[in-house]
């Protein structure tokens, strides 16, 4: 499994160079530690969400009952993503145009993201995205997730 997430982190950033930038690492959290995200949206809000390609992961590297899918979402100015946890899905988010603020459970302070950042998340995280900004944000999101 882990050789597969290296494969999979090598060809996400491929993919960021490819769609016209550098991939940078993720915004680094300037105040680590816990976050109980008490005050978190759980409902979306001016996001589209599109599923771009998927794979089944069991024909192809023997992890029955998983997939490894790759979605574009759009997050309008105010638009939300919602709380939600990345136990046993890890992913990789590549932000391709646009800001975005991340409230992580591992973080005491929002996470700015920009054009060009790669955020990774994985087990034991939870976190909701907001867009604070003027214009949409449009986001790559590539995980592993539980799915035929």
């Amino acid at each position: 499994m882990r050789s597969m997430i290296k494969s999979f982190s090598a060809s996400l950033a491929a993919l960021a160079l490819t769609a016209g930038g550098s991939p940078a690492p993720a915004a680094t959290c300037a105040a680590p530690g816990g976050n109980p995200l008490s005050q978190a949206p759980t409902s979306p809000k001016g996001v589209t969400d599109t599923v771009l390609s998927s794979v089944a992961l069991g024909p192809e590297i023997g992890v029955d009952g998983r997939q490894l899918r790759t979605r574009r979402l759009v997050v309008q100015p105010g638009g939300i993503v919602p709380l939600h946890s990345h136990k046993d899905r890890p992913a990789l988010i590549y932000t391709m145009s646009g800001a975005i603020t991340e409230y992580s459970s591992a973080c005491g302070k929002p996470i700015e993201h920009r054009a060009g950042d790669i955020s990774r998340e994985a087990e034991g995280l939870s976190h909701y995205w907001v867009n604070h900004g003027k214009v949409a944000a449009v986001l790559l999101s590539s995980d592993v997730y539980h799915g035929n």
